[in-house]
């Protein structure tokens, strides 16, 4: 190669440096890829994505072809290289030229492509591909060696080699994918995607109508109560019971009421039991996804939920557990229950009913959620004792102010922000 002129030289490692650049750029961009857009391009069709994501079902060998690839044009660059040094500087050449190729090699030929296609791996990866599959063709023998071997020492040492491709993704790896997703998925979709995900953790406990705030009808009532609640009730499905829940008949659908209602005079009790249907018993602690697969599979839309020993501790709709995945409905009993009251200083009023659940959705608080359902029992827990109105008590980073307390109970409180300026609390 002495007689090969300075400038051919030059040529040819310039050349060398490019491949270089080539065959670690196509190496960082596969590994880069976003593998679920990936399937999704290559199950629409997509040229380039079909051939990427063929390379990638053998990543051993993928490897092996673009190392073998790079290691050897490095090794000749690193020759050139020499025979320029001596070009140039005789035998000090055979010192400098190299540490001036290592430079070279790791500037233009490693880290700029690799930082490039680890910032941009679609633009890389996709056309190495046309390059790479025949290329792996041509050296099959001997990516063939380069494989066999590198894969009986990872053997040897224990190491796993099946594909990680088809390894199911966890629920909060999941959960991460839609958070990064940004600006790609709508902000109130992403919401559900989330509060979907979160119906794992979540049970009808903590969504249910309690058992004291349950809404039904008593049939030992006078005939003219129970019309009057069927006349201006907010709700769909009632219970029909006698003297307490726990002596439940069934459960009734208001569009069976007009035909009993006809004659109201002559209306009784008894033609209530004739239409009702039996009711749903749902077991305390069943989560909300299971629940959801439940109310599907016995075309039901409300049940009553139970302890382990068969009383009943409050009722949970099909309504509910889908106000968790999309939020409130603009219609329903919910909307005329206002319990969170927004002050003027900044301050909110809320009964001591809610929940604790909601209280943090709707005012982005994060009171502690284990425990107690209610703002009521939170308080109870913190203070172990029933508070006097003006009783003042501090839970994490918010201040609570008790405004009105009845026999066994918190009825309503003043709460805010601890760190929001000191305001005074006299009510709004």
């Amino acid at each position: 190669m002495d007689d090969i002129p300075l400038s051919h030289l030059f040529g040819i490692l310039i050349l060398l440096i490019f491949l270089s650049a080539f065959f670690s750029g196509s190496e960082t961009g596969m590994m880069a890829l976003n593998r679920y857009r990936l399937r999704h391009l290559a199950r629409d069709g997509h040229r380039s994505a079909v051939k990427v994501e063929a390379l990638l079902k053998r990543p051993d060998r993928l490897l092996g072809l673009i190392l073998f690839g790079n290691t050897l044009i490095n090794a000749v660059a690193a020759s050139v290289a020499t025979l320029i040094g001596i070009h140039l500087l005789g035998e000090l050449g055979l010192i400098v030229a190299p540490i001036a190729v290592t430079l070279i090699l790791l500037i233009f030929a490693e880290v700029t492509p690799k930082t490039l296609a680890a910032i941009h791996p679609e633009p890389i990866a996709h056309p190495a591909a046309y390059i790479l599959t025949p290329l792996g063709k041509l050296l099959n023998p001997f990516v063939w060696v380069i494989t066999r071997l590198s894969n009986s020492l990872l053997r040897a040492i224990g190491a796993r080699l099946d594909s990680r491709d088809n390894e199911p993704i966890t629920p909060d790896e999941l959960r991460t994918i839609v958070i990064e997703a940004g600006g790609m998925i709508p902000l109130r979709h992403q919401r559900m995607l989330l509060n979907i995900l979160d119906l794992e953790s979540v049970t009808v406990n903590d969504i249910m109508v309690p058992r004291n705030d349950i809404v039904g009808i008593d049939l030992d009532d006078p005939p003219e109560e129970i019309i009057e609640l069927l006349d201006h009730g907010q709700h769909t499905r009632l219970p029909v019971y006698r003297g307490n829940i726990e002596n439940i008949v069934g459960m009734l659908h208001v569009r069976r009421v007009p035909r009993i209602l006809w004659d109201r005079e002559a209306f009784q009790t008894a033609d209530l039991e004739k239409v009702v249907h039996e009711p749903y018993f749902v077991p305390m602690g069943t989560p909300l996804h299971q629940q959801l697969l439940n109310f599907q599979r016995r075309k039901r839309r409300i049940g009553l939920v139970v302890d382990e020993y068969g009383v009943i501790q409050g009722l949970v709709t099909l309504e509910d557990i889908l106000e968790e995945i999309v939020g409130e409905f603009t219609t329903g009993a919910q909307t005329f229950i206002q319990e969170i009251h927004p002050q003027e200083d900044g301050s909110y009023v809320i009964d001591g009913s809610a929940t604790i659940r909601d209280i943090n959705r709707q005012l982005h608080w994060d009171l502690p959620a284990e425990g107690p359902r209610t703002l009521n029992g939170l308080i109870l827990e913190h203070l172990e004792t029933i508070p006097e109105p003006g009783t003042g008590l501090r839970i994490g980073d918010y201040t609570i102010e008790i405004t009105q307390s009845a026999g066994s109970a918190v009825r309503t409180v003043r709460a805010r922000r601890a760190a929001e300026p000191a305001q005074s609390l006299e009510p709004g």
